[in-house]
């Protein structure tokens, strides 16, 4: 049984949307070092998939999904409290059962106020001891996305270790490329390639006490000025009236439904239309489908341009045998791309 007096040591995995963090996390889902881990995995927006999407660890390790709703904004209340509790309302047979923590934060979150309150409040700090900081980094989007989302550079600067996922969607100078500005955003950080996934366990679980002093002028500013940027997502929060599916005026979270099988063709056509008019506004699309003819679920994951081949699950997660789609998209009205849908379904 864990020594109570202990502190859970705490991973945090993040990662601008699409960048492979669950991918990541799937693939360590199945080792041997992930065991008495408890994984808490922050989605955007009102319907959460990964739950779904996220392979069990068998008895050793769980996967626990925090309310949705982007984590840096909620972080005073959802995740001081999932953590403060977590021994006791995750115990088995009254004992608490799990070592360690990693926290998956969604595509969107600003870093900074996650590891501000893991360190500085003083309910979690007393139990649970930051341990490391990992972002994974899109190979084939990386260097677009570091320069379009403010988000994905802070998510770089503050690891200690880097994964670079999607090599295989990229080719030589462009990698290069990659890492020559992630060199300049964060020279001391490790930096590991994660194809399909696959990583080293010890890339993210052994990488000892997190330390702001080690990294740059800038992030010790993020860091220390987390009373303003706390009371800022606050008001932020505030602004959207609690919209879990908004994270600013022009970046959205929204679902799509369906209860009646989608043909493969429609589904294809759809989603080629959505890829070649909406772009780089098409930030992040994933479900899990009911397709003609497909007796088990059919997955896709897709960012901007490109859309992953789908992906065929042994059996359906749960009862819910419903088409479900989570797109974030930019400047885009959700009414647009639901009516779309429809137009090739036939649907009223």
């Amino acid at each position: 049984m864990r020594e109570t007096r202990d502190a859970f040591p705490v991973t945090v995995v993040t990662g601008f949307l699409g960048s492979g963090k669950t991918t990541v996390l799937n693939t360590l889902m199945q080792r041997p070092a992930m065991d008495r881990t408890l994984v808490l995995v922050n989605e955007f927006g009102e319907i959460g998939l990964d739950h779904d999407l996220v392979t069990q660890g068998g008895e050793n390790a769980t996967y626990v999904e925090l309310s949705s709703g982007c984590l840096c904004c909620s972080i005073r209340g959802d995740l001081v409290e999932t953590l403060r509790y977590a021994p006791s309302r995750f115990a088995r047979n009254g004992q608490c059962w799990f070592d360690r923590v990693v926290i998956e934060t969604t595509g969107l979150a600003d870093p900074a106020p996650i590891l501000h309150t893991l360190m500085a409040e003083p309910s979690v700090a007393r139990r649970f001891e930051l341990q490391g900081v990992v972002t994974v980094v899109d190979a084939a989007n990386g260097e677009a996305t570091l320069e379009a989302h403010e988000e994905s550079i802070k998510q770089a600067a503050v690891a200690d270790t880097l994964l670079i996922s999607k090599t295989d969607l990229a080719d030589d100078a462009a990698l290069e490329s990659l890492r020559g500005r992630l060199a300049s955003l964060n020279p001391l950080a490790r930096r590991v390639l994660a194809l399909h996934g696959d990583v080293d366990p010890a890339a993210v679980l052994a990488l000892g006490l997190y330390d702001p002093d080690t990294k740059s002028a800038q992030v010790q500013r993020w860091l220390q000025d987390q009373n303003a940027a706390i009371d800022h997502a606050h008001h932020a929060h505030d602004h959207h009236h609690h919209d879990v599916n908004r994270h600013s005026d022009d970046i959205r979270a929204f679902s799509i439904v369906r209860d009646a099988p989608i043909a493969v063709m429609v589904l294809e056509t759809w989603l080629d239309i959505l890829r070649a008019t909406l772009g780089e506004d098409l930030l992040r699309v994933k479900g899990i489908l009911n397709i003609e003819g497909y007796a088990r679920p059919v997955v896709i994951h897709g960012v901007q341009h490109i859309l992953h081949p789908i992906d065929v699950l042994d059996e359906w997660p749960s009862e819910d045998h419903r088409t479900r789609l989570v797109f974030i998209t930019r400047g885009i009205d959700p009414a647009n791309i639901e009516a779309m849908l429809d137009a090739f379904t036939g649907a009223t």
